[in-house]
């Protein structure tokens, strides 16, 4: 019974619509270093979580499953990439809350997003020129 309750688990993880927040932190490492090894992974996140070696690798496992990383084996090694950009990535998780939190009101996601902690001038500056680039002028 246990058995099936952790098979239902990992197939009800497999059709999660975007990274979890583990997911995305191995995916951040990988989108920064590159290319890298379980290992590599691993010694880099662990500072951040409690995290054993073999759950890294499990979660990798699990993450190549789902189409988020490729492998490619190199000897005993298997070094990893992400299968999906950062920008698509970043789009698909947007995407995802706009939807799920905000009725799919960009207005919303955008004001709230503002609103959550101190934007800087030069981030504002940025975002008024999209909005110039976008409104065409």
């Amino acid at each position: 019974m246990e058995r099936l309750r952790t098979q239902e688990t990992l197939m009800a993880r497999h059709k999660s619509p975007g990274p979890t927040d583990r997911e995305m932190a191995i995916l951040s490492v990988l989108w920064e270093r590159g290319p890298s090894t379980v290992r590599e992974i691993h010694e880099t996140i662990k500072t951040d979580s409690e995290t054993g070696y073999t759950t890294t690798l499990k979660l990798m496992q699990i993450m190549a499953d789902k189409g988020l990383l490729s492998r490619k084996d190199a000897g005993r090694q298997h070094v990893y990439r992400p299968a999906v950009s950062q920008e698509k990535t970043q789009n698909q998780v947007v995407g995802d809350v706009l939807e799920k939190v905000f009725a799919g009101s960009a207005e919303k996601l955008v004001m709230r997003a503002l609103s959550a902690r101190k934007v800087s001038p030069e981030e504002l500056k940025r975002i008024r020129e999209m909005l110039d680039e976008m409104e065409g002028t």
